[in-house]
């Protein structure tokens, strides 16, 4: 079991409030990502379901038991941190071990339970050395595994993977996604980086100053972004944005004129928009292509030569533009190119940020 709830829970630190009452219900076995910029509440959020940090307001329930005022260790949860936090001076198998002889537990089911974990996460050849033997890789590992060996309700990961180097960071986020699979625990993991959201989560909240922007799975937020902040932090690399003004609308229409005198067609959500508002146009670099004379005048100023793609940064009228194209491609840069989004997923945003709609 592992079904976690949160009812208006807020957090203040004096007269400041870092979390604004936030709702949100994660079910047994699902694997949530708290995702958003430093210092959004994202790891205050953890340390209140962990039990580290206490809410001010609103009610918090695990497994439909309130949980308020029960201290982390009765909790039955399992928190992996930012730093592995090992024994230096003890081998791994006593760092496995020492939570579980704290509880009293027998000596065979504490071998029992380290020879499973060990096994999952491949560190039985390294049982017997000290974390100072290990790379930060299998550092990491047997901090996981000393949270599997307790046999959490839920599993809480506050940005477990961002001391380690970018290759490791993969390989260790696809033992994590495996190690998901296997056990089916409900797991919260807390992280900046959206990559690692969108790759682990069954579902992500983005998070911006305590509040919560949005809940769905990877590509719900990929496709139907709520807000132009939504859609600027998920997906890399981010979301282009033009500023525009709406020429004309209808019911389910509208027409946007970009900097520069070029119009843009795009379907709306709602009642129309009033002529001359300021609106803004968002579209993925990957969702850009280099067209004809008809297309969008740009200038590149740079070029990324990446073998398998080739990342343009261009200038559009003043605006920053970011272009993926697949494969090779002769440009230099203060070349004059033109973009055409004829094909492209096209999102519009009012002047508070918001989705007015999209082109697909």
């Amino acid at each position: 079991m592992g079904h976690i709830k949160l009812t208006n829970v807020a957090k203040s630190f004096g007269s400041v409030d870092v979390i604004h009452d936030i709702s949100l219900e994660i079910a047994d076995g699902e694997f949530v990502v708290f995702v958003g910029p430093s210092g959004c509440g994202k790891s205050t959020l953890l340390r209140m379901i962990a039990g580290l940090d206490r809410p001010s307001r609103g009610e918090l329930t695990i497994d439909g038991k309130v949980v308020n005022n029960i201290p982390a260790a009765d909790r039955g949860l399992a928190m992996v941190f930012q730093s592995y936090a090992l024994y230096p001076h003890m081998s791994v198998r006593q760092n496995l071990a020492f939570g579980l002889e704290n509880t009293k537990m027998a000596k065979t089911e504490i071998a029992e339970r380290i020879a499973e974990a060990a096994r999952m996460l491949e560190i039985e050849p390294y049982l017997e050395r000290r974390p100072g033997q290990l790379s930060g890789g299998q550092r990491q590992r047997v901090a996981i595994g000393r949270a599997i060996v307790r046999r959490p309700v839920a599993f809480l990961l506050d940005e477990p993977l961002s001391n380690l180097d970018a290759e490791l960071r993969g390989s260790t986020r696809a033992e994590l996604a495996a190690l998901h699979a296997r056990l089916s625990a409900t797991m919260i993991y807390v992280t900046h980086d959206q990559v690692e959201a969108m790759t682990l989560a069954d579902r992500i909240v983005v998070l911006r100053a305590g509040r919560i922007e949005q809940v769905g799975t990877p590509l719900e937020l990929y496709n139907s972004p709520a807000n132009r902040f939504v859609a600027g932090f998920i997906g890399s690399p981010h979301m282009n944005f033009l500023e525009g003004t709406i020429e004309s609308s209808g019911s389910d229409k509208a027409v946007v004129t970009l900097a520069g005198g070029h119009r843009v067609e795009v379907p709306i959500e709602g009642n129309g928009t009033a002529k001359g508002a300021r609106v803004t146009l968002g579209v993925r670099p990957q969702h850009i292509s280099i067209g004809d004379t008809k297309g969008i005048p740009a200038q590149i100023k740079l070029v990324e030569a990446l073998g398998s793609e080739t990342v343009l940064h261009a200038d559009v009228s003043g605006q920053k533009v970011l272009l993926v194209a697949p494969g090779q491609h002769d440009l230099m840069v203060g070349e004059g190119i033109h973009l055409s989004l004829s094909a492209a997923p096209v999102h519009l945003f009012n002047e508070n940020g918001l989705r007015l709609g999209h082109m697909v």
